[in-house]
């Protein structure tokens, strides 16, 4: 059996609402472009899961489909959800452009249309930590999941980069009082919380990704082009509120960034999770 606990989230919270919000964010610009940079990531998670050919696989929240690609390189029969059509489509191409057949479904990691024990490995890449249901969101991974399979994570950290960035976000457009932070899936207490119960063994190694643009005005120029929780950051602000973010956003790059030149080599830390399911 399976645990579930949602008696946690507050009831008068509207979680609904609170999706719907999500939804719109991510459907914004084109992720695409931030999430292909990312494909390193779901490359090194395939491999800590020591993924074996024939094996049935979910990545679960995909978005353009990294750790999706990366099964389907290592031959395994893959299938790719998100809740956003637009980037199951760019996953697709990327599919068709290296020949691989995988199947592509428009679903909710809170709401998997799939039944108990449909995979061998389960996988979610920077993708359902950003679930407002964790809850339920970590018990629908531990379902589809079969018995000695295994559930693959990459979470950023709550004091990486993208952890910072999600603070100094919330200081110009506060998030919905209530709502766990998405960087929890980036402690080990979180994981143990969210899938002690019906885990044999929660293996965690901290790795780093380092982005790697042009310049840290380059950065935020894409990532306030492409990627929606930013994009939507700065259309909900006046002139000065988008003034102060913008200065906010660029002393947290220059802080990080270890190029000593004119680029941007700004390393992230995340945990790479390997779940052995009861």
């Amino acid at each position: 059996m399976v645990a579930m606990n949602h008696a946690v989230i507050d009831p008068k919270i509207d979680l609904a609402a609170v999706k719907a919000r999500q939804h719109a964010a991510w459907s914004t610009g084109d992720y695409a472009m931030v999430g292909t940079t990312l494909q390193i990531v779901g490359e090194s998670l395939c491999e800590a899961l020591d993924l074996r050919s024939g094996a049935r696989v979910l990545d679960a929240a995909a978005g353009n489909g990294n750790a999706t690609l990366a099964a389907a390189r290592r031959w395994c029969d893959v299938v790719s959800t998100d809740y956003v059509p637009a980037l199951l489509e760019s996953g697709r191409k990327r599919a068709a452009a290296e020949g691989h057949t995988i199947q592509f479904q428009e679903a909710d990691v809170e709401n998997l249309p799939f039944a108990d024990g449909s995979f061998d490995i389960v996988l979610s890449t920077f993708g359902v930590m950003f679930t407002p249901d964790q809850e339920r969101a970590a018990s629908e991974l531990t379902r589809v999941c079969k018995s000695g399979g295994k559930i693959g994570l990459c979470n950023w950290t709550p004091e990486s980069f993208i952890g910072k960035l999600f603070k100094v976000i919330g200081k110009y457009v506060p998030p919905v009082p209530g709502v766990k932070s998405p960087a929890l899936w980036g402690t080990s207490a979180r994981l143990d919380e969210l899938f002690g119960p019906n885990a044999k063994e929660i293996r965690v190694v901290e790795r780093s990704f380092s982005f790697r643009y042009r310049s840290s005005m380059h950065w935020l120029e894409v990532f306030r082009t492409y990627y929606g929780p930013m994009n939507k950051a700065f259309g909900a602000l006046d002139p000065k509120g988008q003034a102060g973010f913008t200065e906010d956003v660029l002393a947290l790059l220059e802080h990080g960034n270890r190029s000593l030149d004119r680029s941007l080599v700004l390393p992230s830390e995340y945990l790479e999770v390997v779940i052995e399911r009861r």
